[in-house]
């Protein structure tokens, strides 16, 4: 079927250019607007594919007196419990502005009727930040809205704490019947919602960058004009994921240039339409931390942040593609982070600015040393200056990682604003299939 390019220009011009996205802690709430290049940074993925590192310590047979701790890596399936702690280190993650689940449960006790109802909960009962996920089961849609209704205090579509991602599409140009029927369902609520599309160029779309574009743009817009079909002025986000086939095993490849080719384009051009604008960044595709990690993930956060989108989400702790989802990684992302909205923060330049600055040169020009140093340290403070690496290492050896797992430790030994016991006694008593084991209270007892 072809939709008529007027019907999907009209969508364009109902679907709301600003968008909120609400919060537990209303400080957390985020403003998407299409016209301004504001970003923020999300997790993301729901990888099956927990990553525990420990560290052993060896000895180096040549020199018995050096002794050096190196990690091991311990993949495993991802658990509600584990949901939980993720939710848990993101609230604490100074660079994370929202919160989408980066681990799919896979609990025995865990079925396709009470999924979406727990992992909801286990996000919202364990960070005060914006919460967004997919929808597993529509029947369960009701009891989510009601859940997320019952901590807001009122309409989840006046104040929505949670919002929804639907992949509505197959690529190539293909519609599918459950998750169409999910978009159309949440539309209808009036709840924020992402129509996003990941086609893979080389194998379900063009490799070249127009083709690319192209082939995804209608994709996204197609469904952005069902969202203003179903209900005009749908909160809706242009969610471009698009990916690079590997031509070996065509397994996507995140750490491609052309992976970031198009995602910049992407974001080109949700900014023309004036759309806020969902986009990916901060994947690699090793299975562990490290050197390999760390460029891939820095090579796209700094390339797409540049390229201004609004929501960029898959930005802590994913390796391995999407498979997997490593919580030391979380928090070296969210160091590397810092630093790429350091390089991103516009400079405060003004006639007052550039009248002190003129008068520091001219005072240290009248001083015998010649240094700027007593002119660094109300910066510092002010928080205008970026901080050294916090994972450096300080000797010959490779501490990154061990400095990473105490920060992490750190990490989770602080508290959790958790739901208070009046309203999560009034969502278990609400909201069927919950699981008594994630009730905090109980255990209190």
């Amino acid at each position: 079927m072809r939709i008529p390019e007027k019907l999907v220009l009209t969508a364009i011009e109902a679907a709301p250019k600003l968008v909120k996205l609400a919060a537990r802690n209303d400080e957390n709430s985020l403003t998407l607007d299409g016209h301004e290049p504001r970003l923020h940074f999300a997790s993301g993925s729901e990888a099956n594919i927990w990553l525990d590192v420990d560290f052993s310590t060896y000895v180096n047979k040549s020199h018995p007196e050096i002794e050096v701790q190196l990690p091991t890596f311990q993949p495993r399936r991802g658990m509600l419990n584990d949901l939980c702690q993720a939710a848990h280190l993101c609230e604490h993650l100074d660079n994370l502005d929202g919160f989408i689940r980066p681990v799919n449960i896979q609990d025995g006790d865990i079925t396709e009727e009470n999924k979406d109802v727990n992992k909801f909960f286990a996000s919202l009962n364990n960070t005060t930040k914006h919460v967004m996920s997919g929808l597993t089961d529509l029947s369960q849609l009701d009891s989510v809205i009601r859940m997320a209704e019952i901590v807001a205090g009122g309409r989840l579509e006046d104040n929505p704490i949670i919002s929804f991602i639907t992949c509505a599409v197959k690529s190539p140009l293909q519609l599918v019947d459950d998750t169409t029927q999910k978009l159309i369902e949440i539309a209808r609520r009036g709840i924020p919602l992402v129509m996003s599309s990941s086609p893979q160029g080389g194998s379900t779309a063009p490799i070249t960058e127009d083709g690319m574009v192209a082939q995804i743009n209608a994709e996204i817009l197609c469904g952005v004009a069902l969202t203003q079909l179903v209900r005009k002025g749908t909160p809706v986000l242009y969610g471009s994921v698009p990916t690079r086939a590997r031509m070996d095993d065509l397994n996507e490849s995140y750490g491609a240039a052309e992976f970031n080719q198009y995602n910049v384009d992407c974001v080109q051009m949700a900014r023309f339409y004036g759309l806020p604008c969902y986009s990916t960044a901060g994947v690699a595709d090793t299975k562990v931390p490290g050197i390999q990690a760390s460029v891939e993930k820095m090579f796209s956060h700094i390339l797409v942040s540049l390229s201004g989108p609004h929501y960029l989400h898959y930005a802590f702790g994913l390796l391995e593609r999407t498979n997997t989802f490593c919580p030391i990684q979380a928090v070296l992302d969210d160091a590397h982070i810092e630093m790429v909205k350091s390089f991103l923060r516009e400079p405060n330049i003004g006639p007052r600015e550039v009248s002190s600055s003129l008068e520091q040169v001219k005072q240290v020009m009248n001083s015998t040393h010649k240094l700027y140093v007593r002119y660094v340290r109300p910066k510092l403070h002010a928080g205008e200056i970026t901080p050294p690496y916090p994972f450096e290492s300080s000797d010959m050896s490779d501490e990154v990682l061990l400095k990473a797992s105490r920060r992490l430790a750190e990490l989770l030994s602080l508290p959790v604003e958790h739901l208070s016991k009046d309203t999560t006694k009034k969502i278990y008593n609400d909201i069927p299939g919950l699981l008594r084991r994630l009730n905090i209270h109980d255990q209190e007892k």
